[in-house]
């Protein structure tokens, strides 16, 4: 009998707002940088069998309150009140570029909140190929100070980033996605990134850890992702292939399986 979806329950509150689906261990998705809460659709669909799958907006994106300054302790601290409101001590965390990073900084400020991690398509720091800042923020920003909104040029940065197949509902799921980011919350969150670097603290995590990767992903390629496995404690590593940095969006059904057979695997939260 095929199992009937688990409908998905909007929680447009302050100062965290999420999108939720399922019963069970709570299962926290955190999204990248230019994607928001309903980038996980495809996950809660297919997952809410098993977890209480819950996306949020980070801050300042979506629905979600903003946080000045934006920081990654900021970012760790607004997961972990979003987990008492949830009123769970422990969750299954789960990030995609972005909100891989901020899984790590959540792993590392707040470890008795993490029942294992998986980190999709993400770095330790930023920069380990040598990218300067200064750079990289002005040319994510430029499009911004030329007037232009997120909803502007989404789909040119996510077919940027993605392998070459992505494309049709999925890609256009991922463009409603971004548009949802209003200007302010996206500028906040690129000043953010570059000052993730928590390679010197891997060793630190003792959650159990699958890190994901696609195959053709340049924008955190494999060897980003190696590092993570191999510096982290019980940590494995999974390469889907023909897809590039947006793996649980070009590729659902691979990307979700092998997150569930990890949680399988990984055992259970503390109530």
């Amino acid at each position: 009998m095929p199992l009937i979806p688990m409908p998905l329950i909007d929680v447009d509150r302050a100062p965290v707002a999420w999108r939720e689906a399922g019963q069970g261990e709570v299962l926290l998705f955190l999204h990248g940088l230019g994607l928001t809460r309903t980038s996980w659709d495809p996950q809660l669909a297919d997952l809410s069998d098993r977890w209480r799958c819950v996306a949020w907006d980070m801050p300042g994106y979506g629905m979600s309150s903003a946080v000045e300054p934006l920081t990654f302790g900021a970012i760790a601290d607004a997961a972990a009140s979003l987990l008492d409101v949830l009123e769970v001590q422990q969750a299954h965390v789960c990030g995609l570029s972005f909100g891989g990073q901020q899984a790590l900084h959540l792993a590392l400020e707040h470890p008795d909140r993490v029942a294992s991690l998986i980190l999709a398509d993400t770095s330790a720091a930023f920069g380990a190929d040598g990218t300067d800042p200064d750079a990289w923020l002005e040319a994510r920003l430029a499009p911004l100070e030329a007037g232009l909104t997120p909803a502007d040029f989404a789909q040119e940065v996510l077919c940027s980033v993605a392998g070459p197949d992505f494309g049709g509902d999925p890609l256009a799921a991922a463009v409603a996605s971004f548009s949802r980011i209003t200007s302010a919350g996206l500028r906040a969150a690129c000043e953010c990134l570059p000052t993730h670097d928590v390679s010197a603290r891997l060793g630190e995590i003792a959650a159990p850890t699958l890190v994901v990767v696609g195959e053709l992903d340049e924008e955190t390629p494999l060897a980003y992702s190696r590092l993570l496995a191999d510096r982290i404690r019980n940590a494995e590593l999974v390469v889907i292939g023909g897809v590039g940095h947006l793996s649980a969006c070009e590729a659902p059904e691979e990307f979700n399986s092998a997150v569930r057979r990890f949680l399988d695997d990984s055992g259970t939260v503390r109530p």
